[in-house]
């Protein structure tokens, strides 16, 4: 019998998970949290030493770091707690390509490796992984990212950004390679296929309507009450719907900050030569613009 104990960031609304077993002491935690203020661009570790509070005090034994994707909207804290409790990381094998796409996007360096290396694992879909007692099977549920995946253990799932609590819906599809279609399959075809009372532990929780925080639902209540994806709804329904909400999105607030860290498996820019540490933030992304600001006029040569 194994235990979940949840840990809520309110700054990012992002969930994360102690899985643990009471009787061997064996545990993985699941999408871990950095704290970082973008106004004087700090990190701390106030969210992750709760969890190693915890940790320490029920004497876990931590053998695994999970990430669901990389995150848009807080920075991981795997390699602290890789530092502080040992253990080995692990994600999916998609980051490879959502490695690539950003690559790109952030200019990195040649040596920028896109093969996942950086972390210790790399799962494929269906994949188990063993933790002391813990068997962990795992889900790949691409659609928010191409990367995602979904970690299955005993009577839970741990959905990351692909499932949330029914009043809220799904993850959006608007990031590079995302896709509402890809969401479906993940969702429906897949997460929906496991039995009703498999309990849902979910990446996020936006308290909708200002209710208090939950982290758990199930899946036969998601089949029948989740607002943007139920058992009946059809692709091209949830397709439309995802596609045009995704379209009045705004960015995530640490999407920049975040991204170029969490590809790296957490691992935070290398100091200048000042002994100083920066990140890499794109100017007008979607339009260049000149030197002093003003929009760039298209070349009539």
């Amino acid at each position: 019998m194994f235990h979940v104990e949840p840990f809520f960031d309110p700054a990012t609304f992002t969930l994360t998970y102690v899985v643990y077993d009471p009787g061997s002491k064996d545990a993985v935690v699941i999408d871990s949290v950095l704290d970082y203020e973008p106004m004087s661009s700090t990190v701390s570790t106030a969210s992750v030493e709760n969890i190693a509070a915890f940790l320490d005090k029920a004497g876990l034994t931590l053998h695994w770091t999970l990430e669901t994707h990389a995150h848009a909207d807080h920075l991981t804290a795997t390699p602290w707690l890789k530092k502080r409790f040992g253990g080995r990381s692990a994600t999916g094998v998609g980051i490879r390509e959502v490695q690539k796409v950003f690559k790109t996007v952030f200019d990195m360096p040649p040596t920028f490796r896109t093969d996942g290396s950086q972390f210790d694992l790399l799962l494929e879909d269906g994949q188990i992984l063993e933790a002391g007692t813990l068997r962990i099977a795992t889900m790949s549920t691409p659609g928010h990212t191409p990367g995602c995946v979904s970690y299955h253990i005993g009577d839970a799932v741990f959905t990351g950004d692909a499932l949330f609590i029914e009043d809220y819906g799904t993850g959006r599809c608007d990031f590079p390679k995302g896709s509402a279609d890809a969401l479906y399959t993940s969702v429906h075809d897949k997460l929906y296929a496991l039995p009703d009372e498999t309990r849902v532990f979910v990446g996020h929780d936006y308290q909708p309507g200002g209710r208090p925080m939950r982290a758990e639902t199930t899946i036969g209540k998601s089949k029948r009450e989740n607002i943007q994806l139920r058992a009946e709804t059809t692709r091209p329904d949830f397709v439309a719907l995802r596609n045009a909400r995704d379209a009045t999105l705004a960015a995530p607030r640490l999407l920049w900050q975040s991204v170029q860290v969490n590809i790296d498996a957490g691992r935070l820019p290398a100091e200048h030569e000042n002994g100083v540490r920066y990140l890499r933030i794109p100017l007008n992304l979607r339009k260049p613009v000149d030197d002093d600001g003003a929009p760039r006029r298209a070349s009539t040569s």
